[in-house]
């Protein structure tokens, strides 16, 4: 499926924002993944989730030039991580959200509010919970916003969302929310929050999916340095890596 031989081309594109027709004339973090995995070029490969994908190529372009360069040691960690169960989506919404909640402005805190009961309801229809059943990550992110969490309560009533409607409406539209407003906060370091909320939720996935590749520390070794610093990124083990001594 992948290349991994190949860890080191020829030519290594630099991290920018927006789509590129070619590497010659740079790479979003997911065409930088693909070019990795051995795909053919595109911000779409099929080696990551569609959802983890779309909140990659959005935190790359939300990212400011300065920060954007930082990424790269993350791209290696989304290479591999598939796979169709609902509960990946749930999650992601879930880590999304809570981060940009209590930050974000209070037209956005609405929709991110309604995004999280969405979705822990979601899940409690899936697992059997108990109806009104909430995370506790939820339930902190909604402790700091009492009026979101109120209107967003009345506004989810008498909503019973889908797997289906879920993966293919709203939890593209919460990611959205969440990279912009994490961005547009009042925040000292956006791209930070941006750069640390896509590499907890690559752990998240990791948890749910078996990783089709041989084991992501090859993209420890000395080759991968390289391609970081070509980047013009700071070397670093894979998310989800560390811990383990990977």
């Amino acid at each position: 499926m992948t290349r991994h031989d190949q860890l080191v081309p020829d030519l290594v594109p630099h991290l920018s924002r927006g789509k590129h027709r070619h590497p010659r004339k740079g790479a979003c973090f997911m065409e930088l993944a693909s070019y990795l995995a051995g795909e053919r070029w595109s911000d779409h490969p099929a080696c990551t989730h569609p959802l983890l994908a779309a909140l990659a190529r959005l935190v790359n372009d939300h990212t400011t030039d300065a920060g954007r360069s930082e990424l790269a040691r993350l791209v290696p960690s989304v290479i591999g991580l598939t796979s169709d169960d609902v509960h990946v989506d749930i999650d992601i919404v879930l880590r999304a959200a809570t981060a940009a909640l209590p930050i974000t402005a209070a037209d956005r805190q609405r929709i991110l509010a309604v995004s999280i009961l969405a979705a822990e309801r979601l899940k409690s229809d899936i697992d059997g919970r108990p109806a009104g059943t909430i995370g506790e990550n939820s339930r902190n992110a909604l402790a700091l916003v009492p009026d979101a969490e109120e209107w967003a309560t009345g506004f989810t009533r008498q909503i019973r969302p889908t797997s289906k409607g879920f993966q293919r409406h709203a939890a593209p539209n919460t990611v959205r929310h969440a990279v912009v407003g994490i961005a547009q906060a009042c925040v000292r370091d956006p791209d930070a929050v941006l750069r640390d909320l896509l590499a907890a939720t690559i752990a998240d996935v990791e948890t749910w999916t078996h990783r089709d590749v041989p084991d992501a520390t090859v993209f420890t070794t000395p080759e991968w340095e390289a391609v970081c610093q070509l980047t013009g990124a700071a070397p670093a083990a894979p998310a989800g890596r560390e811990a383990a001594g990977g």
